[in-house]
């Protein structure tokens, strides 16, 4: 997914605070918890966030994770491929990752089978290697 250069430049003032809630988190959020977050900043309903996160999803800032309903900040400013999201079931730690050799098989299998993937979200559940060295001592 490749962004514009002025996606961050060309914000709304909730998208930015929204960005900024997202990027300062050590963890993904969902839309109520960003609410409480932004309600001093003049956030009253939830429709505000969930617009904001649209609109960041577009311009390829931000990435919803499917399986925790929440969204976190994109790690990169720039990106041809589908990220690939670690995420930790013990401490919810999580982390993006890119593999080509990954996005292109998955690119193939569309292909194959005639399907039009309108996005793909690649989710990994497990335990990070902190939480690992925490169960195995």
């Amino acid at each position: 997914m490749k962004k514009d250069n002025s996606a961050k430049q060309s914000l709304t003032k909730n998208q930015s605070l929204v960005l900024q809630a997202l990027a300062e988190a050590d963890q993904p959020l969902g839309a109520y918890e960003l609410l409480n977050r932004l309600q001093p900043s003049g956030f009253k309903a939830p429709l505000q966030v969930y617009r904001a996160l649209d609109q960041l999803v577009e311009k390829g800032l931000v990435h919803r994770l499917e399986s925790l309903n929440a969204w976190t900040a994109c790690c990169e400013d720039q990106h041809s491929y589908t990220p690939v999201f670690a995420i930790c079931d013990d401490c919810g730690n999580v982390t993006e990752h890119f593999d080509e050799q990954l996005a292109g098989n998955i690119e193939k299998v569309t292909k194959r089978s005639g399907f039009t993937p309108d996005r793909s979200i690649i989710e990994i559940h497990g335990q990070c290697d902190d939480c690992g060295t925490i169960t195995q001592s």
